[in-house]
């Protein structure tokens, strides 16, 4: 998932992801201690699309790149 596509999420889908994200990163962490874990370039993914959706959140809450997050409530009213 790019930068680019999370910005034209709405907020509260962009919350959802990250904690559905969290949780995927938690049963995987429990393979690998299992040894169950088949890709473990899974885990590696999921971290850095977390950091993406933290990243976009943390943009927002700074006021960087809010015309992004403009454009997608504008769109939606119209």
């Amino acid at each position: 998932m790019k930068a680019s596509e999370i910005r034209e999420k709405p907020h509260q889908e962009i919350l959802e992801e990250l904690e559905a994200c969290k949780r995927e990163l938690l049963n995987l962490r429990f393979q690998w201690q299992a040894g169950e874990l088949r890709n473990s370039a899974q885990y590696r993914q999921i971290r850095k699309n977390v950091a993406r959706l933290k990243t976009v959140l943390r943009e927002a809450e700074l006021g960087i790149n809010t015309n992004l997050f403009e454009k997608k409530s504008e769109k939606e009213s119209t």
